[in-house]
């Protein structure tokens, strides 16, 4: 299935000057949201879909279109889209991949090439369920939700739709992202399995009780998986926080790999492979 880009307004159509003739928009003020604010606080588009869905007269206030950029809104106040921005917004796809080592999760840098030049065919995974056919029209307009380090691996999310951007990197977002930790300690210490050694009021720190760049943690669910590796669980997405929390407790991170995003596991998906987001799956 093709899918159909964000329609625009139609050829020939007049530029938008204002709220369609009795449309029952709130006037101008500050302390009063955007439209498209306030339909991303609703959870009803991205504040760029919702742009683009007004523009298109896509949108009714209170009954009537509104197709003006800016146009504010009082919280009571009814919206209602257009069908047709909710079929644009359907073909909206997202991608996991299961990103190794020497790939950046975001733009090239430093000579080493993005993680989105593996979204091609040959390397989809054959286990994929899902019937969408690929189109290089999903390439377009993807936005990371959820950075991996160069040197990290494992389920990287990209996707097309701003609400599923917003669920996991948005403020505020809560979802439990899990990674599989391997350490060692900075400097050569007791000998014996890692696991049993560690002193537990550090293990407690990791727990709770850090701080980054003078902002404390939120709790995280820490526990051994084996002598050598952790079993991490966040809640929030500080840049490189699993292995600066690491080396604020005396250990260095030699392994690290995401292997769940809320609901969303990485399963059997091949290192360098991916797959589309399944209809039944979501990151809740």
């Amino acid at each position: 299935m093709k899918p159909h880009p964000p329609a625009r307004p139609a050829a020939g159509r007049p530029p938008a000057r204002g709220p369609r003739q009795g449309a029952h928009v709130a006037p101008g003020g500050d302390e009063l949201p955007r439209l498209s604010k306030r339909m991303s606080e609703l959870g009803l588009a991205s504040r760029r879909e919702a742009d683009e869905w007004i523009a298109a007269g896509w949108v009714r206030v209170d009954g009537e279109v509104v197709d003006t950029l800016g146009s504010r809104v009082r919280p009571e106040q009814k919206i209602d889209v257009d069908p047709r921005a909710r079929r644009a917004q359907a073909n909206l796809v997202t991608i996991l991949l299961h990103k190794p080592v020497g790939y950046v999760s975001g733009q090239a840098e430093d000579g080493y090439r993005p993680a989105v030049v593996l979204i091609t065919p040959e390397n989809r995974w054959q286990a994929d369920r899902t019937r969408t056919e690929f189109s290089r029209a999903h390439l377009r307009g993807l936005a990371v939700a959820g950075r991996l380090d160069i040197d990290s691996t494992g389920l990287l999310v990209l996707t097309q739709d701003g609400r599923i951007a917003r669920q996991l990197i948005g403020a505020g977002s809560t979802v439990e992202k899990e990674y599989l930790v391997r350490v060692t300690w900075t400097v050569e210490r007791q000998t014996g399995p890692l696991s049993e050694t560690f002193p537990a009021d550090r293990m407690q720190l990791l727990r709770h009780g850090l701080a980054l760049d003078g902002v404390r943690l939120k709790p995280a669910k820490v526990s051994w998986q084996n002598e050598d590796q952790l079993r991490i669980v966040l809640r929030e997405g500080r840049k490189r926080q699993i292995r600066r929390m690491c080396e604020a407790v005396g250990l260095r991170v030699v392994g690290l790999k995401r292997v769940r995003i809320g609901s969303v596991v990485l399963g059997a998906l091949p290192a360098g492979q991916w797959r589309y987001l399944r209809a039944d799956e979501s990151f809740a």
